[in-house]
């Protein structure tokens, strides 16, 4: 067997293995047992709620544990193929079996994405946070940047996205903005990005035309849908109105329809200024609360690597995430997967997801993050 596919098989046996690993096969093949016993009592329907959530989960342990049992199967079947046909000198049989492994690649692959996209709230609506951090006028525009960067990602994506509130730079950029990113899964493919992200290049505000360094931090929480229950004391909260800054027109702009509401045992703050309507902002506000409290609680289950809310940590030196190198050379680097593009303009269009791929595979291999250099 030539040496690239023997290279296809190991991606593949591999992703195998992480797949085992992610679904705990044998718990998944006994819960899956349980599930079939309890689809035959007829008792079930008496709940319709409870029966139908016990059959989704079904369906979805079914069809996963399916899927692994036919990779491993028709890998299986292409080697043995592959061996028959060079025993016998027929290179169609040998090709065709190869052909077949490369689609398997793929197959696996896509399996594996789906996997790291199986958390409680992975498929649901999600919240993007942008700050800028220390340095004014440079940063702030680093942090509008990156609002373009995940905006377009996420259009190239078909995702559905609103900006729910900004805060704009006093020359150029932006303090800080809310995302709402509308879409399947769109939580489990930006949880990931919660961090600090470092940007080295020739300031456009410097007229010497020296280098600079720059901070904004990126924070993910999921939207929360009506079946989980957030019970939130208004006592605990304090709520502030003011004028709408940026775009909206000049009723937004001479009136205090803007939101922010602070949960003071979290110190949690929220704000949202899309709607014209301060009551339509205030009900906006109230749900993106309850959504970042309980992306806090899932984080103090999944002990989660990012437990800490990357706005509130230090946005600056030690805390990066990937840093995006323009000049003198072009480079982006994520540290905590290794995983380099030297195309960084394309990343800033929204060439994302091979980063978020590669920080969801780390995520549940369960690897210790990676030792990798930060670059210059």
């Amino acid at each position: 067997m030539r040496a690239e596919i023997e290279n296809i098989v190991d991606e593949i046996k591999q992703a195998i293995s992480l797949l085992r690993r992610h679904l705990d096969w044998d718990q998944a093949v006994r819960r899956l047992d349980w599930l079939n016993n309890k689809a035959e009592d007829p008792n079930l329907w008496n709940d319709a709620t409870e029966a139908q959530k016990l059959m989704r989960e079904r369906q979805n342990l079914e069809d996963s544990i399916n899927g692994v049992k036919l990779l491993e199967r028709q890998v299986d079947d292409n080697i043995e193929m592959i061996a028959l046909g060079e025993e016998e000198g027929d290179s169609d049989i040998v090709r065709e079996a190869e052909d077949s492994l490369k689609l398997l690649r793929t197959e696996a692959a896509r399996r594996q994405v789906e996997a790291m996209l199986s958390g409680e709230a992975d498929g649901n609506d999600t919240y993007l946070e942008v700050h800028s951090g220390a340095g004014g006028t440079e940063s702030q525009d680093w942090a509008n940047m990156l609002l373009r960067m995940y905006t377009r990602w996420a259009e190239k994506q078909r995702f559905k996205v609103e900006l729910l509130e900004v805060h704009d730079g006093e020359e150029a950029g932006i303090k800080s903005a809310t995302l709402l990113v509308k879409g399947h899964n769109a939580y489990g493919w930006l949880k990931t990005e919660s961090g600090v992200h470092r940007l080295v290049r020739i300031s456009p505000y410097d007229s010497n035309a020296r280098r600079h360094t720059s901070f904004s931090s990126i924070w993910v929480y999921p939207v929360v849908d009506d079946s989980i229950q957030i019970d939130i004391n208004e006592g605990d909260c304090r709520i502030d109105t003011y004028r709408s800054s940026g775009a909206g027109g000049q009723h937004v702009n001479t009136t205090d329809s803007a939101v922010r509401i602070t949960h003071m045992p979290s110190g949690i703050v929220v704000a949202c200024q899309q709607e014209r309507s301060q009551h339509k902002n205030r009900a906006t506000a109230w749900e993106m609360l309850r959504a970042r409290l309980y992306e806090a609680e899932l984080k103090k289950r999944e002990d989660a690597a990012n437990a800490e809310a990357a706005s509130k940590s230090d946005i600056g030196w030690g805390h990066q995430i990937r840093s995006y190198v323009l000049q003198p050379y072009q480079q982006v680097k994520d540290l905590r997967t290794g995983v380099v593009s030297t195309a960084p303009d394309d990343v800033l269009d929204g060439e994302i997801s091979p980063f978020m791929e590669a920080a969801l595979a780390h995520r549940i291999s369960g690897a210790a993050d990676a030792a990798v250099d930060d670059i210059d």
